[in-house]
């Protein structure tokens, strides 16, 4: 039997670009294709609910896994050769479109050297791919921290993640109620479907911008004398 595997990691990427690449590679070799397992996920590590469907309880003895990338599989290098080593003693045939002598098969090769020579060429390159693989995820994990970093010296770190809900100063107008105890926290929760961690960081901001604009009534910080229109 013939299987595919693809994965990507980001909403910016497209699993349309390596579902075609099997399919088109499958037409080529006459191989009759019976699924394409997908995840939507990160390949830092291989606890991914398709792929776990596909090698557990898919993929038997002599079966063909067709994967368009290697960093498709995974980007952990040491996962991958332990990924590759199960899928070799379970006599799982593993072919990466992008290292192109995976696909030779070298059960048809009659000479024995050149069998050798195809696992030797294969092991290599898989090996360098895996480390270009893990490395390529480093960089961007660093890129990404250092980018994070950047934002909070900006003071920027707002525009970063998930939007807000709403703004702060829509949440003080709903807040005013419990402050009136018109209606308890709980209720105000579940009338802007917050979560009780989200609400009460917006309560500490709101508590927070309030101490500042006081503290702005109370002193001129020009110079740093009690503002004289402040009525005590």
């Amino acid at each position: 039997m013939v299987y595919g595997y693809n994965r990507i990691s980001t909403s910016q990427q497209h699993l349309e670009r390596g579902e075609k690449s099997i399919k088109d590679f499958c037409l080529s070799r006459n191989y009759d294709l019976k699924n394409i397992y997908q995840d939507k996920i990160s390949g830092k590590n291989f606890s991914r609910p398709r792929y776990t469907v596909l090698k557990e309880d898919v993929l038997r003895d002599g079966d063909i896994l067709i994967v368009p990338e290697l960093d498709r599989l995974g980007r952990n290098k040491a996962a991958i050769v332990d990924e590759l080593k199960y899928f070799k003693e379970n006599n799982i045939r593993v072919i990466f479109l992008d290292i192109p002598t995976t696909a030779v098969d070298t059960t048809s090769l009659s000479d024995e050297l050149s069998k050798l020579l195809i696992d030797t060429v294969n092991s290599i390159l898989i090996e360098l791919c895996a480390v270009q693989a893990e490395s390529e995820y480093t960089r961007s994990k660093k890129r990404q921290a250092e980018g994070i970093l950047a934002k909070k010296e900006r003071g920027e770190w707002q525009d970063y993640g998930r939007p807000r809900a709403m703004s702060l100063s829509e949440f003080a107008k709903q807040y005013s109620r419990v402050l009136s105890k018109e209606i308890r926290p709980f209720q105000l929760m579940k009338e802007l479907n917050l979560t009780s961690p989200t609400y009460y960081r917006y309560v500490k901001q709101l508590t927070a911008t309030n101490e500042e604009s006081i503290m702005r009534e109370e002193y001129d910080f020009s110079d740093g004398q009690k503002n004289p229109h402040r009525l005590d």
